[in-house]
């Protein structure tokens, strides 16, 4: 079987597949270099609304980085392959379009920072969620230190000093999955939210990722001063004078 990442553009929105099915969708240093390789490319892309990133089959989104590769490490090269990884993350966070996760299965370790790192995660109800680096003798790095800020330091402590799995009806009342849906459901709920994000503000939608991506580092007071000068220089783009002029046409009619 094919182990690749698969890429199809639907219009404005991108669908990046993790195709390592027979292995759970486990990232080793091909598939990193792959994802990072269509990350890099799509943040230059011309008329890009959206990512959809998700894993092939019903088995896993991402069962984590993969264990033999992992095994044969030493510390300078864990350090490679870490930051190869983490690169990976901080690409989609960057990426100036939304990106959804569209969860199936198993997210685990590797997986679930991948997920983290996402915008917005839409998961069916028979997805699996867990951090098990404790159990194989290492600490959850990188993207984990996102978790505190979706599900609360307390699951957090508890999700990586466990290395338990957890359902998505928790995942979901925990705060980490935004949309639970039966696995029938979930690309109907999925194009929900695309349909919605296309339908906003293109350079709205990038400079709310932006500045939101800005938020994460600032105090409250200090980030809510930064944003006055985005608010002004929307208008610049002529985006906020034709929404809004449409908007006030449209109920003018009613």
């Amino acid at each position: 079987m094919t182990e690749e990442v698969r890429r199809k553009d639907r219009g404005g929105v991108t669908w990046l597949t993790v195709a390592r099915e027979a292995k759970l969708n486990v990232l080793n240093s091909p598939m990193i270099a792959a994802l990072n390789g269509h990350l890099k490319d799509l943040s230059g892309q011309a008329g890009l609304r959206a990512v959809v990133l998700t894993g092939a089959g019903d088995r896993a989104f991402v069962g984590g980085a993969d264990i033999g590769e992992m095994a044969a490490l030493d510390e300078a090269s864990a350090s490679d392959f870490i930051t190869r990884l983490h690169g990976v993350m901080t690409a989609v966070r960057d990426l100036p379009v939304p990106v959804i996760a569209r969860i199936d299965g198993y997210c685990l370790g590797g997986g679930m920072e991948l997920a983290a790192a996402c915008d917005i995660r839409i998961s069916s109800d028979r997805a699996k969620f867990g951090m098990p680096e404790a159990r194989v003798g290492l600490p959850s790095v990188i993207e984990a230190t996102l978790l505190p800020g979706l599900i609360g330091w307390g699951r957090c402590r508890w999700l990586l000093m466990t290395g338990e799995v957890i359902d998505a009806p928790t995942a979901h009342a925990w705060g980490f999955v935004e949309f639970m849906t039966a696995p029938g459901d979930l690309d109907g709920t999925l194009d929900e939210t695309l349909a919605a994000i296309t339908a906003a503000g293109p350079h709205a939608v990038a400079t709310q990722k932006k500045i939101m991506r800005s938020w994460e580092a600032m105090a409250p007071d200090d980030a809510a001063e930064a944003t006055i000068p985005v608010f002004a220089g929307s208008f610049r783009t002529g985006e906020p004078q034709a929404m809004l002029g449409a908007f006030v046409k449209s109920k003018q009619k009613k």
